[in-house]
């Protein structure tokens, strides 16, 4: 048998063209493009960085939003303080031992009597 790739055309119903972008469409879309790129290259590397107050932004998040956020800061570096305090050899061991203590998952309990 031989296959011939592609959709099924329906009788009666007409294919839509595609219309061509100008070059000056293009041209402007490239521009915007490299602006973004320029804009975002800047704060990656701490141009346009800082805080808000530094940047003339203003802060317009509640007292407990604030609080959140810095809450999780902390605990964010206190996970990577954990981190970095062990070595992975600890690490393995840790979770062999466990490993060893947990009830197999696999084992089938006895039901009944027998």
């Amino acid at each position: 048998m031989t296959f011939v790739g592609g959709k099924l055309n329906l009788k009666g119903v007409k294919k839509k063209k595609k219309k061509k972008k100008s070059k000056e469409g293009r041209r402007e879309e490239e521009h915007y493009r490299s602006d973004r790129e320029n804009s975002t290259c800047q704060e990656r590397h701490g141009e346009a960085s800082g805080s808000a107050a530094e940047r003339g932004l203003a802060d317009n998040r509640t007292k407990a939003e604030k609080r959140f956020d810095e809450i999780m800061k902390r605990r964010e570096l206190d996970e990577i303080m954990k981190a970095a305090d062990k070595t992975h050899r600890q690490r393995v061991k840790e979770f062999n031992e466990k490993l060893a203590s947990m009830s197999e998952h696999y084992d089938i309990p006895k039901v009944g009597p027998g």
